[in-house]
């Protein structure tokens, strides 16, 4: 496939976080940008979140029942 530039300006901070998440998955800033695009278009990304919500809804209650035993036990919270 053939490919083309294209320019965008963010925020440094921005370009700091996408250059070392795209270092993290060994991927160029480039072939990073364009997976993301990818995944967004493909609707995986949104699968993934509408997978995580599905997840939590199903077992919120052992997630509360283990924040309620935290709270219980004598000197798990910092002073």
């Amino acid at each position: 496939m053939a490919k083309t530039q294209l320019g965008a300006r963010v925020d440094s901070s921005i370009k700091a976080l996408a250059e070392a998440r795209a270092k993290d998955r060994g991927l160029s800033l480039g072939d990073y940008i364009a997976v993301l695009v990818h995944e967004d278009t493909e609707g995986l990304r949104q699968r993934g979140l509408h997978a995580a919500e599905r997840f939590l809804a199903e077992h919120q209650g052992v997630f509360d029942e283990a924040e309620d035993a935290d709270r219980r036990t004598p000197g798990s919270h910092a002073a």
